[in-house]
């Protein structure tokens, strides 16, 4: 496995991977073309703990981005590339008050939220501190409540909020959101206590970016059944 070169852009991701999900969102709303390589998750141990793909990312983790002969990982950090080497259209507002407030919400999902319910984190759950399935599904609620509730807070007393998660156009905290509550109702996390969240998620959900990144779109998603 070796990262494309500088005449193509590849996005090495897993169809519901929530961060390859972000960067696909962004690819798309910035007009980039790109092409998809699976690193599937679960297949054999999970193919992103293979020798090939560790010299890519010694992290074991998605997304990784080759872009400009280089090779990125972290999706935040790839979009913050993506929004400072192709700048049109703008992910983050132009003014520095506006951008802290969406890294700050991004980040509440990305870095606070995300990390607790990721899959290696359940894997261990299971295999290493013997926790049962209603367990797992406890500690998965839990976090999203608090994340969730808190993103919420925020987004319905914010007067920057509109009608994305920062004005009317839609930006970086939006690429964190929408995945993250495919997730949470991939675990039967309660979201009627999120109308913001959802309101936001709808605008979203009518925009071509945001529904060409679904997961169900993506060439390595199973057949619907």
């Amino acid at each position: 496995m070796s990262p494309t070169g500088a005449e193509g852009i590849t996005l090495y991701g897993y169809w519901r991977s929530t961060a390859a999900w972000r960067v696909r969102i962004a690819l798309n709303l910035k007009g980039i073309a790109w092409t998809s390589r699976t690193v599937h998750l679960l297949r054999d141990g999970g193919e992103q703990r293979r020798p090939e793909y560790l010299r890519l990312n010694p992290q074991g983790l998605l997304p990784a981005l080759a872009i400009d002969g280089q090779l990125l990982t972290q999706s935040l950090a790839i979009i913050e590339y993506l929004e400072e080497t192709r700048a049109t259209p703008a992910l983050l507002p132009a003014d520095a008050a506006g951008r802290v407030r969406v890294r700050s919400l991004a980040q509440l999902v990305a870095g606070d939220l995300h990390p607790l319910n990721n899959l290696r984190v359940l894997q261990y759950l299971d295999t290493h501190m013997g926790a049962g399935e209603a367990q797992r599904q406890a500690w998965y609620r839990h976090w999203v409540r608090v994340g969730l509730d808190a993103l919420e807070t925020r987004l319905a007393r914010e007067p920057q909020t509109g009608r994305f998660c920062h004005g009317d156009a839609p930006g970086l905290a939006d690429c964190c959101l929408v995945p993250q509550l495919y997730n949470a109702r991939r675990y039967d996390c309660p979201l009627e206590a999120c109308p913001t969240l959802l309101r936001i998620e709808a605008a979203c959900g009518e925009l071509d970016a945001f529904q060409a990144a679904m997961p169900e779109r993506q060439p390595d998603a199973p057949p619907a059944s």
